[in-house]
């Protein structure tokens, strides 16, 4: 996966929390933060194997 494709996770994660928000319902809410996680966490993978590969020490 992409750092956009995550990046894009998370903006999905948040409009969905904030739909939840407006609709009251505590189920969407969450499914929304627990996107937006996932997306920060494959973001950071992402960036580790970035660094990883320009690494001088292979």
């Amino acid at each position: 996966m992409s750092k956009a494709k995550a990046k894009a996770k998370q903006v999905k994660g948040k409009m969905k929390e904030a739909a939840g928000k407006a609709a009251d319902d505590g189920q969407m809410q969450a499914e929304g933060r627990g996107e937006q996680l996932r997306g920060k966490a494959q973001e950071t993978v992402e960036r580790t194997g970035e660094r990883v590969k320009k690494s001088p020490n292979k």
